[in-house]
């Protein structure tokens, strides 16, 4: 395999992303870190408390200058949040400075895996199922368009996605 010092995962949520990101750190030997808790640990606040006082604008404003940051580092797997690819400057930063996976799931997936999850701002209103759709069509061709590997994590288990995706970049 050649030698991957920058790994980002992008992903709608219930990809697994921070799980998968973490097996496939351990394995690689390299460390893992997830924006969104990066974010947290600077503001001092969780990720759904950011959202109901600063609004998802200012969430995703956080979440470029984390970016913009996260990606320089090396010999890192980096998880990041479902919505991170609605900005350009942070597709750009992710493609350019790294080897971008795009974790792909279901919508169906997504519902199952996400349905009892209270810590997911965007689920929190409306339709879970109706949102996640929309989510989906909108930012699918966002992650496409950065990913230079697509794995399916429908029906498995993160420890078999990252062994996969180990396998596979090989």
């Amino acid at each position: 395999m050649p030698r991957l010092h920058r790994i980002f995962l992008v992903g709608p949520m219930g990809a697994g992303k921070s799980t998968i990101g973490k097996y496939l750190a351990q394995h690689l030997k390299l460390r893992f870190a997830d924006t969104d808790t990066e974010i947290e640990a600077r503001t001092g606040a969780d990720i759904p408390w950011i959202f109901d006082v600063e609004g998802e604008a200012g969430f995703r404003e956080r979440e470029a200058l984390v970016v913009e940051e996260m990606t320089t580092w090396d010999d890192i797997v980096l998880a990041t949040g479902g919505g991170v690819v609605m900005r350009p400057e942070n597709r750009q930063a992710l493609g350019a400075r790294g080897y971008v996976v795009y974790l792909h799931a279901t919508v169906d997936e997504q519902v199952r895996r996400t349905r009892r999850d209270r810590r997911r701002p965007l689920l929190q209103k409306g339709d879970p199922e109706e949102v996640l759709r929309t989510l989906m069509a909108i930012r699918d061709p966002l992650y496409r368009e950065i990913a230079d590997h697509i794995i399916d994590t429908d029906g498995c288990s993160p420890r078999t996605v990252a062994q996969r995706l180990v396998r596979e970049l090989q």
